[in-house]
């Protein structure tokens, strides 16, 4: 594929000029280490394959064709906007833009991971190129009901339902589904460079509150073994490199190396009978391009860490019990690709390990051994600016939350002892740990 244009942001970068970040492109910003042309340029020929437009096989650019036959989007960014969360319709005839649903039946799959659904396969993919029929649509249902706060304050927690119409392949009987936003994609590299060991002994140390946390061990289609899982919301991909590959197949229908097939279930006869943008529809260069990109992506900084409201918030989040599994400070191991990241003592508020939540946010679905109550504990930084990257994009993994306290209030399972102290802190409390987390 010829390399995309640079553009004038990347030109800045490459001449050596300063710029200004906007608060809207704190999720874009190179690592500061940086500074060699060849390396900005490969990191903003990834950037070019993020936002690229990909288009239906044959087409006259063919390093862009390959589309389908059946996907949910057309770009990576459609999902990730400005590199941020994705969002939940508010209305069941809204689109998903930013979310998609898992499927999968009892049992496994050849893998270990969850059973694919046998006609629909392991993600709704609403679209389909001519001729072939898109799976049908998701519909997003909200209900409502409140929760009571020390002082009287009154917090109404909404919950998803799903329902599916237009089902373009016959019924889906019993199934599994889990409604997911799509996460924000800056830091990645860093968290990958986290050893297994390191995610081992966080598992291994004893907590309050009857807190556990496990590693989630996950199948790597490169290497043919289990390995541990770190990366999407159950931690069931190894790496970064398998992330970005099951998302171009499961999300854009377009094969990598690392996954080469289309994504066609045998039932599908008009999808396994389409053209396509050839034997893998982006190459080992491209791909490698696109892990550069998103493990070079810099955490924004903190703001206002220094005054006493945000110094008191972060007493509470501490006192209260989040940072049994919210773990300020993790320290990086050598990256296998990427110098830079390694040996770094980084502070995404995560823990990488799977707790179990609870029943309320529980989907009833397993991947790997994650259960159908374990979600991996989501990193915190960068928390603060998520309404501003992307307004409305919510909290929690279907977006469920519109606001902090919403999200700590659907907190069970290992975390409602932490819960349950939130509850109980006066408003001032509150007000000053919700600095602290905007502070992130």
């Amino acid at each position: 594929m010829r390399p995309p244009a640079l553009g004038l942001l990347a030109l800045l970068w490459v001449a050596g000029q300063a710029w200004a970040e906007p608060p809207r492109a704190a999720y874009s910003q190179p690592l500061a280490s940086l500074t060699q042309d060849a390396q900005l340029e490969r990191f903003f020929r990834g950037r070019g394959l993020f936002h690229q437009a990909w288009v239906i096989a044959p087409s006259q650019d063919t390093a862009v064709d390959g589309l389908g036959p059946l996907y949910n989007r057309i770009t990576c960014v459609a999902c990730h906007p400005r590199n941020g969360r994705g969002q939940a319709p508010a209305q069941p005839d809204e689109p998903m833009r930013g979310m998609l649903v898992r499927l999968s039946v009892d049992g496994h799959g050849e893998d270990g991971g969850p059973a694919p659904h046998p006609v629909y396969g392991d993600q709704l993919n609403e679209i389909g190129i001519p001729g072939v029929p898109g799976e049908g649509r998701a519909q997003l249902h909200w209900s409502e009901h409140p929760v009571r706060l020390a002082g009287g304050e009154v917090v109404r927690l909404r919950q998803p339902s799903l329902h599916f119409v237009e089902l373009g392949y016959g019924p889906l009987g019993k199934v599994h589904t889990s409604a997911r936003v799509a996460p924000a994609v800056f830091g990645l590299g860093l968290l990958e460079a986290i050893e297994a060991s390191t995610l081992q002994a966080l598992a291994d140390e004893t907590k309050p509150d009857g807190v556990a946390g496990r590693v989630n061990r996950v199948w790597s289609a490169e290497r043919k073994r289990l390995e541990a899982g770190r990366f999407g919301l159950k931690a069931n991909q190894p790496d970064l490199r398998q992330q970005i590959a099951g998302a171009l197949q499961g999300d854009l229908g377009i094969t990598s190396p690392l996954y080469p097939r289309q994504n066609c279930m045998p039932a599908q006869h008009a999808c396994r009978q389409a053209s396509n943008g050839g034997e893998t529809e982006i190459d080992a260069v491209q791909l490698a391009d696109l892990h550069y990109y998103f493990a070079h992506l810099a955490v924004p900084p903190r703001r206002n860490s220094d005054t006493p409201e945000v110094q008191a918030g972060e007493r509470h989040f501490n006192t209260i019990g989040c940072a049994a599994c919210h773990r300020p400070y993790l320290e990086t191991g050598e990256h296998p690709d990427y110098p830079a990241l390694s040996r770094q003592r980084i502070a995404p508020y995560s823990d990488l390990l799977l707790h179990d939540m609870g029943e309320g946010l529980a989907d009833g679905r397993t991947d790997f051994l994650a259960s159908g109550r374990e979600w991996k504990t989501p990193p915190l930084w960068g928390l603060g600016l998520s309404q501003v990257i992307a307004p409305g994009s919510g909290y929690l993994h279907d977006g469920r939350a519109r606001t902090l306290a919403e999200a700590v209030l659907w907190h069970g399972g290992e975390a409602k002892a932490a819960r349950q102290r939130y509850e109980q802190l006066p408003g001032s409390a509150r007000r000053a740990l919700e600095a602290f987390l905007m502070s992130l």
